[in-house]
């Protein structure tokens, strides 16, 4: 078994746990980086947070939050009166954000940051009428098992439901939508919702929209259920895949240009580093005779 430095122990750390679920983050990290994912799950190691992701946890807060207010008062105003308190109740949680921002500059790095914040919950009102729009869910938590065993969670930024019955899923992306090549891979977290939802409610969500605020673009997709199928298949070969690194400690790393962006370079054997020693015990498996 070829293995990677730091991947083997002899018996599990404390607390250490084999991955129990799966959630679309956690897929696409797996499917990123195998490394990145035992990071992420196993290893846990704290990352920094970024101004751009605080932005957008800060935005879905706004836009889950607007929603709590009769229809008529949806209005642009009425969404940017929430930003402030939506940031301190961010900060109250984690404090560590205030660092995201230069101290000294009179508050110029925060002010400029919350109105890119502003800017972009301005433009979802061109793309969707809140005051049209009661949603069944927001920020809904989804978990289901699978008859294999599987269990898949997330979280679905907002739910439809037409008075025919029809469910609409939606996600919010900050950022600008992708180009027409990769529309599949923005499109995989949404049938994994779309998946969880049918083996829970026996319903094929109607639609599947990401409103990207970033560039003010809808996404939308129909999805059917031999979609869901070959998602199904394909978690399922995640999950074996991830299983088998999980016991075997082997987790590859897989450089990409996105590596310039992560924040365990220095553990990374591309890099140089060196993983922390595996938490989990290992369970060595035979090499395989050459060719088979």
């Amino acid at each position: 078994m070829t293995t990677i430095p730091g991947a083997g122990s002899a018996d599990a750390s404390p607390g250490a746990a084999r991955p129990a679920s799966l959630s679309p983050s956690r897929a696409g990290d797996f499917m990123q980086c195998p490394l990145l994912y035992r990071f992420r799950v196993i290893d846990r190691l704290p990352e920094k947070p970024s101004a751009a992701a605080t932005r957008g946890t800060l935005v879905h807060a706004v836009l889950e939050r607007l929603f709590d207010h009769p229809a008529a008062e949806r209005t642009v105003p009425r969404a940017k009166e929430l930003l402030p308190g939506q940031w301190e109740r961010l900060l109250e949680a984690k404090p560590e954000l205030a660092g995201l921002f230069p101290e000294g500059d009179g508050g110029a790095g925060l002010a400029a940051w919350l109105a890119e914040a502003e800017a972009l919950v301005e433009r979802w009102f061109t793309l969707e009428d809140p005051t049209r729009l009661e949603p069944v869910e927001r920020e809904f938590f989804v978990e289901t098992e699978l008859a294999s065993g599987l269990r898949l969670r997330g979280i679905i930024d907002r739910v439809d439901v037409a008075p025919t019955g029809e469910v609409r899923i939606v996600d919010y992306k900050t950022g600008k939508a992708p180009r027409p090549e990769y529309a599949e891979g923005a499109l995989f977290q949404m049938k994994f919702y779309a998946l969880v939802v049918w083996r829970l409610k026996g319903v094929v969500p109607r639609r599947l929209q990401l409103v990207y605020l970033g560039s003010g673009d809808v996404l939308t997709y129909d999805p059917v259920v031999a979609d869901l199928e070959r998602v199904e298949r394909k978690l399922h070969a995640l999950w074996e895949a991830i299983s088998e690194a999980t016991e075997t400690g082997d987790w590859r790393p897989r450089p990409t240009k996105l590596c310039g962006w992560c924040d365990h370079r220095a553990v990374c054997p591309e890099f140089g580093g060196t993983p922390p020693v595996y938490p989990l015990v290992v369970v060595p498996r035979p090499d395989r005779p050459a060719g088979s």
